[in-house]
C-alpha cells in the first residue's frame, strides 16, 4: 500500500473539487496535508477561508492531519508563505501538488492583455511562485515531489482557451527543467492532464447535456485522483514524465522526434528543399523521445558523422 507516513504535502487548489480529492486522500494515506486554497470563484474574482477550512476540518475528522493555508500562488510572496506553512507547522517539504488554477473561454481574438496575464499568473506564474521554494526545501534533504496539474487543452489545444492552453503547456516545460535539475538531489517532477468532472467543466458545459451521454459518471474526478498520488509518492521513482488520466484510463502523454529528413552536412537547405521532403520531415514513424534538449542535438549530428560525446 502507497503511505505518506510521516511525510508533508503541499496542495494547492485543494479546497474544492479535484484538489479536495488529492488532499484528501493523501490525508488518508498518513500524509501531514497544507490545504491551500485562496477560495476564489472559477473566474478568478474573491475570496473564501471557509473553502480551505472545511477541507481541514474534514480531513482532522476522519483522523488526519491538515492545516489551512489562503495565500495566492499568484506572487512570490505567496508561494514563500505556503512552504513556510508547512515548514513552520510541520517542520518539512516532501510533496507539491500544483493545482490551484482558474478558468474562462474566450474567442482567441478577444482575449484582453489583462486576461491574458491573469490566466499565466495564476496556472503558470503561480506554478514557479510555489515551485521555486519548495525546490530548496526539497534539495537540502535530498528528496521531493513534483505533480504540476496541466491539461490537454494545452497539449493538444481547446477551443477559447488560448490562455489556459498556453499556461497549462508552459507547467509542462517547468516541469522538465525541475526534473533535470532535481535528478541528482532526490527529486522527481511530472505532470498529469486530468479529466475530471469539477467546476472547470459543470461551469462550462451544462451538466444536463453531460449526464444524458453518461458522461458525467465517466469522468468522475474521483478517477483522476490514483495517478496523482502516486507520482507524489516515495513509490514513483519516475520524472521527466507527462501522464493524462481520463475516465479511468491511464496513459503516458510524450512528445516524440521524429527522425525527418536530414540535408547532407555540407549543405544549406532551402525553403524549395524542404517543400521537396515534406512528406519526410512531416512523417512520425521512427520517433525517439529526447530526454533534453542536448540528446536531440547529438542525435543529430551523430547522424551527420560527428561525435561529440566525447566517446568516439
Amino acid at each position: 500500500m502507497i503511505i505518506f507516513d510521516d511525510q508533508v504535502a503541499v496542495i494547492t487548489g485543494a479546497g474544492r473539487g479535484l484538489g479536495r480529492l488529492y488532499a484528501m486522500d493523501l490525508a488518508n494515506r498518513g500524509a501531514a496535508v497544507v490545504v491551500n486554497d485562496l477560495g476564489g470563484t472559477m473566474g478568478g474574482e474573491g475570496s473564501d477561508p471557509k473553502i480551505a477550512d472545511e477541507v481541514v476540518a474534514e480531513i482532522v475528522a476522519a483522523g488526519g492531519t491538515a492545516v489551512a493555508s489562503y495565500d495566492s500562488v499568484d506572487t512570490p510572496e505567496g508561494g514563500n508563505a505556503i512552504v513556510r506553512t508547512a515548514l513552520d507547522t510541520f517542520g518539512r517539504l516532501d510533496a507539491v501538488i500544483s493545482n490551484a488554477g482558474i478558468f474562462n473561454s474566450v474567442a482567441f481574438d478577444e482575449i484582453t492583455p489583462a486576461q491574458w496575464r491573469q490566466m499565466l499568473a495564476v496556472h503558470l506564474d503561480g506554478g514557479f511562485y510555489l515551485s521555486q521554494p519548495a525546490f530548496t526545501v526539497m534539495k537540502k534533504q535530498g528528496y521531493g515531489r513534483f505533480v504540476f496539474i496541466s491539461s490537454s487543452g494545452g497539449m493538444f489545444g481547446q477551443h477559447l482557451e488560448a490562455h489556459y492552453g498556453a499556461a497549462k503547456a508552459g507547467l509542462v516545460g517547468l516541469s522538465n527543467v525541475i526534473a533535470l535539475e532535481g535528478a541528482d538531489h532526490g527529486i522527481l517532477s511530472n505532470t498529469v492532464l486530468p479529466f475530471g468532472s469539477s467546476r472547470m467543466v459543470t461551469e462550462s458545459v451544462d451538466p444536463a447535456s453531460l449526464e444524458s451521454l453518461g458522461l458525467l459518471s465517466l469522468i468522475g474526478p474521483e478517477k483522476v485522483v490514483p495517478i496523482v498520488t502516486y507520482l507524489a509518492s516515495r513509490a514513483c521513482q519516475s520524472s521527466h514524465e507527462n501522464y493524462s488520466a481520463c475516465a479511468g484510463r491511464y496513459a503516458r502523454v510524450f512528445i516524440g522526434l521524429a527522425d525527418g529528413w536530414l540535408a547532407d552536412a555540407d549543405a544549406t537547405a532551402t525553403a524549395d528543399d524542404i517543400a521537396t521532403h515534406y512528406d519526410v520531415v512531416s512523417a512520425t514513424a521512427a520517433f525517439s523521445v529526447p530526454g533534453n534538449i542536448y540528446e536531440e542535438l547529438f542525435g543529430v549530428v551523430g547522424r551527420l558523422g560527428v561525435d561529440v560525446t566525447g566517446n568516439g
